[in-house]
């Protein structure tokens, strides 16, 4: 039986490179080798793209990997039929790959460009298409798809960058307005918390606001929720299935990038600590977001669960979550009865039913 070929597509330009490198590592630590013929492409912060040919995948998050002496600069091409090409010299080294898992997250990744590039040259691929990737990279638009649907979510407001060159002191007057301390203000278009502040005050609001605007031209402001961080995997195609909930203890003021990826503080509980008729109620609101957003393959939805009432409410949808040794979205799969890589397959197998 032929090997399949699988591009594992890893680093990338977005300010969430790092956890690309650590993600990928965890994959390609878990993928069967014996099942796949394995195509390691890593992207620098500055676009070069690179096949990495060493086998220490425990190089990536140093760095190291790219200065293995056998790597070759590479590309996906465009034009069907093509692959993979990779360059030695004046030669070029044509590779056929079956299907490519994007490991990338953040600008360029997960928000429609690679999946444009991946639809052009024909090859599939893990997790949602153009439309899914963009809309539920970009907040404000996830916000108008969930409100359409029903799906109860924090009360938001959209403040664009030309604002806080121009009119910053209306825009504090008007947020001060609409919400009560503390607000939360996140980048429209990132993930992992990047350039995500809890502002308690105005002089905090106008710093987290300038944060954000170093990131996106559009910035979102929410009402705080106050309530257990409860999150969902969702996997499938025509007919997705949602795993257990999980609740992050962030262990900090909120879970930012530091709580998530350099700190210890957060502590995470599979199954959450939520009673059980809720945590249905949660499951079912997390298929419902994943599929009016339309998407494919695989996304981990974020809700919060007020604690006086057991509200369920949408934080958001993250379209190539995290896939480190400690991401929760496949911890909540091995939670679940799929372990690590036995999701790598089924993701694969969804990637090409999906074409």
């Amino acid at each position: 039986m032929k090997k399949l070929s699988v591009c594992i597509l890893f680093g990338g330009m977005s300010p969430e490179h790092e956890v690309s490198l650590r993600s990928a590592e965890s994959v390609l630590n878990n993928i069967d080798h014996s099942k796949y013929n394995v195509f390691p492409v890593g992207i620098t912060k500055e676009g070069d793209w690179i096949l990495y040919t060493g086998k220490d995948y425990a190089k990536l998050p140093t760095g190291e990997w790219k200065s293995h002496p056998n790597n070759r600069r590479a590309a996906i091409s465009p034009v069907r039929g093509q692959g993979l090409l990779s360059f030695e010299g004046d030669c070029v080294v044509r590779e056929r790959i079956d299907v490519v898992f994007p490991v990338l997250h953040g600008e360029n990744g997960e928000d429609g460009a690679m999946q444009g590039l991946l639809q052009m040259a024909g090859i599939p691929y893990v997790g949602p298409h153009v439309a899914a990737s963009a809309v539920a990279m970009d907040k404000t638009l996830t916000k108008l798809v969930v409100d359409h649907a029903g799906v109860p979510q924090a009360a938001w407001q959209l403040v664009r960058r030309g604002e806080l060159d121009n009119h910053m002191e209306n825009t504090l007057d008007s947020l001060e307005l609409r919400f009560r301390y503390p607000m939360f203000v996140k980048p429209a278009g990132t993930g992992s918390s990047v350039g995500v502040s809890k502002a308690s005050d105005r002089q905090t609001l106008h710093a987290a606001l300038l944060a954000a605007a170093r990131y996106d031209s559009k910035i979102l402001v929410e009402e705080f929720i106050h309530g257990r961080e409860v999150e969902v995997a969702v996997m499938g195609n025509d007919n997705p299935v949602a795993s257990l909930c999980g609740e992050i203890d962030s262990g900090a003021d909120f879970y930012d990038y530091d709580a998530k990826y350099v700190t210890d503080t957060s502590t995470a509980y599979i199954p959450a600590r939520i009673p059980e008729d809720v945590a249905e109620v949660v499951r079912d609101a997390a298929v419902k977001v994943y599929s009016s957003i339309g998407c494919q393959g695989l996304s981990r939805v974020d809700f919060f669960v007020t604690y006086e009432e057991n509200r369920v409410v949408f934080n958001e949808i993250n379209t190539l979550p995290g896939f480190t040794s400690i991401s929760m979205y496949p911890k909540l799969f091995a939670a679940s009865g799929i372990p690590y890589s036995q999701l790598i397959d089924k993701l694969l197998e969804l990637a090409l039913e999906a074409c």
